[in-house]
């Protein structure tokens, strides 16, 4: 018996009795995991990175723009404040960026990482990119790197056992929080 309810009480019809677990609902996952939007090849008429420049940058998510380089949050985050930093150039692999693209997308990174520490104060990073679809890239056709804040203690339960990530704001607030926390040069 569960809070000293019957178990009459407690059946929810299709799903049987509860259990001491609560559930958190992500339903916005479910467009991930069924890759709705994602691209299907390496055309760039279909790419996300190379459409959401030409929106605005609320409806894009995106954060800061660059020459050749712009930050965006990730749609399906982590943990809060998850962002990539995206060449505009369509180019799938690392080593095709040019000197002054990897100039700007390092200088973006840092520009990242110290608006997240001002914006969210972030203890830590994990800093990199899924070159290749067997490396478990999304998006393979279009080069993107991640930044994904951390913070002591939060590497808890939840996604170990649960499965899930909790995300305590909604994506446009964290993304008015880091743009103004963006460093301007």
């Amino acid at each position: 018996m569960l809070r000293g309810m019957t178990d009459a009480e407690m059946e929810q019809h299709g799903v049987g009795l509860p259990d001491e677990f609560e559930r958190l609902w992500t339903p916005h996952r479910m467009a991930y995991i069924r890759g709705e939007n994602k691209p299907t090849g390496p055309a760039e008429d279909n790419c996300p990175f190379c459409s959401i420049p030409g929106g605005t940058d609320g409806d894009g998510l995106v954060l800061a723009r660059g020459e050749r380089v712009y930050a965006l949050l990730n749609l399906y985050p982590y943990t809060s404040g998850h962002l990539m930093v995206v060449p505009y150039r369509h180019v799938a692999d690392y080593t095709d960026l040019d000197q002054p693209e990897l100039v700007e997308l390092a200088r973006f990174t840092q520009d990242a990482m110290t608006a997240l520490r001002r914006a969210a104060g972030a203890h830590g990073f994990n800093i990199g990119m899924n070159q290749g679809s067997v490396a478990g890239a999304g998006i393979a056709a279009h080069l993107h790197q991640h930044v994904v804040p951390r913070w002591g203690g939060d590497a808890n339960f939840m996604p170990v056992i649960g499965h899930t990530r909790v995300l305590p704001q909604l994506l446009q607030q964290t993304r008015e929080l880091i743009a103004a926390a963006w460093p301007k040069h």
